[in-house]
């Protein structure tokens, strides 16, 4: 299991290590908007692994293979610190720190609003991810964590109402995402 563990923890931080590699050795990789293209290249990395995370279930349930809710956690957490990363280039390179106009975005941009109310959702299942917190919460933990249904849903939307005229690749995550939720539906409803 701790190769595995290893493994999928490599292969989750290549996306930042394929970022940093392209911003020292390969600017053409950046095109001419290097922050609108690292925005969006760690929102995109944010969502698929969100999806990845949401896939976990499914996945044990298909194959009776308790690996995928051992790796779980794990990836929610690589979740927590690509949107945070994502977040971060936003406030620092875009808006260099301004936080009264990132506060301003906050207010007049939908798509922002609900970006960063995802995020917000976020820092909570991040803290109590430990094991420590798991047994301190019982099943309030499972309630809490449940709210990555919300938080998926709040992304997607981001995503959405972000891009103004080709709505073909949020759609395409969005239909992921509703057929992972939808799994969850039809499993409740059968319970």
């Amino acid at each position: 299991m701790k190769l595995i563990k290893t493994i999928v923890f490599i292969l989750l931080l290549c996306p930042l290590l394929m970022l940093v590699y392209w911003g020292f050795y390969d600017q053409l990789k950046l095109t001419a908007e290097p922050v609108e293209y690292i925005l969006h290249y760690t929102g995109i990395w944010a969502l698929r692994i969100l999806l990845l995370t949401l896939a976990m279930t499914p996945l044990r349930l298909l194959t009776k293979q308790v690996v995928f809710i051992k790796l779980r956690r794990m990836i929610g957490l690589y979740v927590f610190f690509y949107v945070s990363l994502h977040l971060l280039v936003y406030t620092w390179l875009d808006l260099q720190l301004d936080f009264a106009h990132l506060w301003e975005d906050i207010i007049d941009r939908p798509y922002i609003t609900v970006g960063f109310l995802a995020w917000l959702m976020l820092i909570p299942l991040t803290v109590t991810s430990n094991k420590k917190m798991i047994r301190k919460l019982g099943k309030k933990w499972k309630k809490l964590h449940q709210s990555i249904y919300i938080i998926t849903i709040l992304a997607c939307l981001h995503f959405i109402w972000l891009v103004k005229k080709d709505l073909l690749e949020p759609i395409i995550y969005a239909s992921i995402a509703g057929i992972l939720l939808g799994f969850r539906i039809f499993k409740h409803i059968r319970k």
